[in-house]
């Protein structure tokens, strides 16, 4: 069993940057592939960011390439975004989530555990 807990939303101007946690509880944390998801109002929920548990590999949507950085910390059993150069369209609850799993996934479905989310608005 994990359990999430997002944090580091808020409001930024376009063009700002934002780093966002997720602290995870549980003893295995570093079998986790982890995965950023986001929803924005009356979106489905899409797919931002994945890395595997070694951080050996990762994989971003090609609207945040070149912009977010994903990266985890075993030690502290936590995993950050830092996304840069953001616009309104980031706008969005950002999710962490889970999945045992020594593959990077990219599909909702495929993750079995979630954070209850951060809000991130972009917006002058």
């Amino acid at each position: 069993q994990v359990q999430l807990v997002e944090s580091g939303g808020g409001l930024v101007q376009p063009g700002g940057s934002l780093r966002l946690s997720c602290a995870a509880s549980g003893r295995t944390f570093s079998s986790y592939t982890m995965g950023w998801f986001r929803q924005a109002l009356g979106k489905e929920r899409e797919f931002v960011a994945a890395i595997s548990w070694s951080a050996g590999s990762t994989s971003y949507a090609d609207n945040v390439k070149g912009r977010f950085t994903i990266s985890r910390d075993n030690a502290k059993k936590s995993v950050y975004l830092q996304m840069n150069s953001l616009k309104p369209e980031d706008t969005a609850v950002y999710y962490c989530a889970a999945t045992r799993t020594t593959l990077v996934l990219t599909t909702t479905r495929q993750y079995d555990y979630w954070g209850q989310g951060t809000q991130v608005t972009v917006s002058s």
